[in-house]
């Protein structure tokens, strides 16, 4: 997909994002070098860039108002949709664009500067009707969530359309099942369809990339209690991501409630078989 990195080109009001935010190095944002838990990581999430239709901007979820976006238990950073322009309300300050693009409606909300003189690609050539790629954060104001938009212009061509819903699946796959095998890599490090417990894991695929299986484990954590057992297993079987499993991933997973899981957790760190990752909601099993 190399070929269309000029979607996210310097064109339009204020320049563009660099690159699709998924393809350097095989990470869906990019590389992930830094430590897991340090500052390192919080900065790249937060200059990603994530492709998403408008229902996944809809679906997102705020733990409270100060609290990072999250998307499947992902945290967002910044993110590009691509969506029809079904109305523009223009302010002394701002432009208001509501984006329709077949998922869901959203406004975007575009700031003027006025020291910067807009070209021709840029906001001042936007439309109603017409078909346009926003970039920016997602806030919200009150009960009402918008995209802040820090990039706007016109989409190029018909293609930008198609290429950008394919390039938001793409992604929305390796963060749910892991990268697919890579040329030449063996596909047997997946986890076969069906193998190992909890809903998710009967969704396996060449995507769920595993370092290591659930039932080759068993016989470790077999002298555990039911629900921690169901616990390690769950986690065993998630796509191997330096962040870990989020603990309501795991929650949705065994059932249960919040406290019983809660102590069930901490009694596995407390034997040493779980620890957390980049806060206290994400854990990994312990090699």
């Amino acid at each position: 997909m190399s070929q269309f990195n000029d979607y996210y080109g310097n064109s339009g009001a204020g320049g563009g994002g660099g690159g699709g935010g998924f393809m350097t190095g095989g990470s869906p944002y990019g590389s992930a070098s830094g430590s897991p838990g340090g500052a390192s990581r919080k900065t790249e999430i937060a200059h990603s860039l994530r492709p998403l239709t408008v229902l996944q901007l809809l679906n997102a979820t705020q733990a409270h108002s100060d609290a990072e976006w999250m998307l499947d238990d992902t945290e967002l950073g910044q993110v590009t949709v691509v969506g029809h322009v079904v109305s523009i309300q223009s302010q002394a300050t701002n432009n208001l664009y509501w984006l329709d693009d077949g998922t869901g409606r959203i406004e975007a909300r575009h700031w003027i500067d006025s020291s910067i003189e807009e070209s021709g690609t840029g906001s001042s050539a936007i439309t109603e009707g017409s078909y346009v790629r926003v970039s920016g954060t997602l806030k919200m104001f009150g009960s009402k969530r918008y995209v802040n938009a820090t990039h706007i212009r016109p989409v190029k061509s018909p293609h930008e359309i198609y290429f950008h819903l394919l390039e938001a699946m793409t992604v929305t796959l390796i963060w749910a099942k892991g990268a697919p095998p890579r040329p030449g890599q063996n596909p047997s490090t997946t986890i076969p369809q069906g193998q190992g417990a909890g809903p998710l894991a009967a969704g396996g695929s060449a995507y769920a990339v595993q370092s290591h299986s659930a039932a080759a484990n068993n016989s470790q954590y077999s002298h555990l209690p039911k629900l921690e057992c169901t616990i390690i297993t769950f986690m065993l079987n998630q796509p191997a991501k330096e962040e870990g499993v989020h603990v309501g991933s795991i929650a949705r997973a065994v059932g249960g409630d919040a406290v019983t899981i809660s102590n069930a957790l901490d009694k596995l760190m407390d034997d040493g078989l779980v620890f957390t990752t980049i806060d206290d909601s994400h854990f990994k099993v312990a090699d």
